[in-house]
């Protein structure tokens, strides 16, 4: 079986340079967030040619931690309210490797709860990445991050032409970052379809910097994923997972070096595959 490489010296610059860009920011809820200066923000151009297309459950999935060396990768889906979504321009969201830690945190703490917000979230383990390879891991913990907001907004899916026999209210539409489409979905009464069709969908290469939901999915996966690793740093001290979160920065790769990889080591991953 083949797998995807990394390219380790970006995601070195990108950890490093994430460590030191971050200060503490100033804002405590979503009424005091302030918006971004910098660059163009991303909008609801693209949601807005769906609802009125008649898509009106339209959801924007990001993922994060396709390039660490350890831990899970994980996706989320985002559905934003359309008769409430010009708020939501003025907090200055942004793809989430634009903004710094504080302020992803800051930004989730104040959305999450959000009546006008729904998301979910998936992830795959590094077992599972190690299995399948990371781009499919990293559709499948899409595919569970839509299978969790259907399940946490007890939406069902809404069916294609295919599939009228089930006529409900749903998640109709997907826009994901990056330059792939998922699986055929397509459920009947709780159960696989006969001649699965896809849920209509639309890939767009860096997806995270031009469209809405999909930069709040990237920044809600981040901050998930960054959770998780510090819960793990706690395990694995000597890995320094909470600052790295799994990514090949010189420490980390000093680290396996000198102890070799954990459970959590992705290990069809260079140069966690030569490590002791």
């Amino acid at each position: 079986m083949k797998y995807l490489h990394t390219n380790f010296k970006y995601d070195f610059i990108y950890s490093e340079n994430e460590r030191r860009s971050g200060s503490a920011c100033p804002f405590k809820s979503s009424k005091s967030i302030k918006k971004n200066s910098g660059g163009a923000s991303p909008n609801f151009n693209e949601e807005k040619k769906l609802w009125k297309a008649g898509f009106n459950y339209v959801v924007g999935i990001d993922e994060v931690g396709r390039g660490p060396l350890a831990g899970p990768v994980v996706a989320c889906a985002v559905w934003v309210n359309p008769k409430n979504k010009t708020k939501f321009l003025k907090l200055g969201i942004k793809d989430s490797k634009k903004i710094s830690a504080p302020k992803r945190k800051q930004i989730f703490k104040a959305l999450k709860n959000h009546p006008d917000i729904k998301w979910g979230i998936g992830r795959v383990s590094e077992k599972g990445i190690d299995k399948i390879n990371i781009l499919e891991a990293t559709k499948l913990a899409m595919l569970k991050a839509v299978k969790n907001l259907e399940t946490k907004t007890k939406l069902t899916f809404r069916h294609s032409a295919e599939c009228r026999n089930v006529n409900s209210r749903g998640i109709d539409y997907l826009i994901l970052d990056g330059n792939f489409t998922l699986r055929p979905i397509c459920r009947a009464q709780g159960k696989q379809a006969q001649g699965e069709k896809y849920i209509p969908q639309k890939s767009i290469i860096k997806g995270d910097a031009k469209v809405f939901s999909v930069a709040l999915a990237s920044i809600f996966a981040k901050v998930t994923r960054d959770q998780l690793m510090e819960k793990y740093d706690k395990k694995y001290p000597q890995y320094n997972f909470k600052n790295n979160k799994g990514y090949g920065t010189a420490a980390h790769f000093a680290c396996l070096k000198k102890y070799g990889s954990c459970k959590i080591h992705r290990k069809t991953f260079y140069p966690v595959s030569i490590a002791r």
